[in-house]
């Protein structure tokens, strides 16, 4: 009898545990789905948005072409979101687009190409696995062509001014050849004999009726989706402020005719760490430098802030 006078009220006190559980969980489950249903519309990812009317170097693009609008979209879809690469890159157009664009227009290249820099090494002195290097992307047969210097001592296609302009000379020669900067943009990317076998197989004019490989065929977009995104960062989604943005650099040349036995001992006896002389002049690829043929070269001095050195702090 004593078991069964406390069996009926452990049950209903157990039953009440579980219910009051019960609704607890579906109060939270409630408050989740209200918390979820709260989402608008703009924490979407969405696809960017374009201009109905654009152009590369004054050459409009046919975006009423369903494949060049797709083609378009996509590149712009990798960029928007590709935060870290598209912020740094972003970064750096304010300290290297003022060295590169007086440079386009002297030579009476559109100011479109500067973009094409961009996408080649991302503002960066890079190597490609082919041997490409620089801002530019220049083989070596080719910056020979083009006028570089390419020795054990020297590799003019680290020098930023001197490499754009040897791709002015490229861009100038080809346009000449093609007569459209789309294709001439084509050629920097695939080689001139390969855009022109191309367009007599085909037998078309246009870039945007040419087949060719996937690289080729992205290019293009590529510089138009980084201009876009780099004429309104904003709009796709990138917030800077001026400070953001890696300053200009600041320096003074001096004159080297002869040889010289170290480029430490030259830095030091003008007031920089030999860190900061290859900063400001990757184009010197040793220690020394012979000049058997006396040639003057310009090296870059840093001045202030740029010359501060961890030593300059203690």
């Amino acid at each position: 009898m004593l078991q069964k006078k406390w069996f009926v009220p452990a049950v209903i006190f157990t039953i009440g545990l579980a219910l009051g559980f019960l609704l607890s969980h579906l109060s939270a489950s409630s408050q989740q789905r209200t918390e979820v249903t709260s989402i608008t519309v703009e924490d979407f990812i969405e696809v960017p948005g374009y201009p109905d009317d654009l152009s590369f170097a004054g050459e409009k693009i046919p975006l009423d072409i369903f494949y060049t609008r797709e083609s378009l979209e996509r590149e712009l879809i990798v960029n928007t979101y590709w935060h870290s690469s598209t912020l740094m890159l972003l970064k750096r157009t304010n300290r290297w687009f003022p060295v590169i664009e007086p440079i386009l227009k002297k030579n009476g290249v559109p100011d479109d190409f500067k973009y094409l820099c961009l996408i080649e090494s991302n503002l960066l002195q890079a190597k490609s696995p082919a041997g490409a290097i620089g801002f530019w992307q220049i083989l070596e047969v080719t910056a020979k062509e083009l006028g570089l210097e390419v020795t054990e001592d020297v590799d003019q296609r680290y020098d930023v001014e001197l490499s754009t302009e040897a791709a002015c000379n490229y861009f100038l020669k080809a346009y000449l050849k093609y007569g459209n900067w789309s294709l001439v943009a084509a050629s920097y990317n695939a080689g001139q004999k390969k855009i022109s076998d191309l367009l007599a197989a085909q037998r078309v004019s246009s870039y945007h009726d040419l087949l060719m490989p996937e690289e080729t065929e992205r290019y293009l977009f590529r510089i138009l989706s980084m201009k876009l995104i780099v004429e309104d960062p904003k709009k796709y989604g990138f917030k800077l402020d001026e400070e953001d943005y890696y300053a200009p650099l600041a320096a003074a040349e001096v004159s080297v005719s002869g040889s010289v036995s170290s480029w430490t001992d030259f830095a030091n006896q003008h007031g920089i760490t030999y860190k900061l002389l290859k900063y400001f002049n990757p184009w010197l690829r040793t220690e020394k430098l012979k000049n058997q043929n006396g040639k003057t070269y310009k090296i870059k001095i840093p001045e202030a802030p740029f010359n501060k050195t961890f030593a300059g702090n203690e």
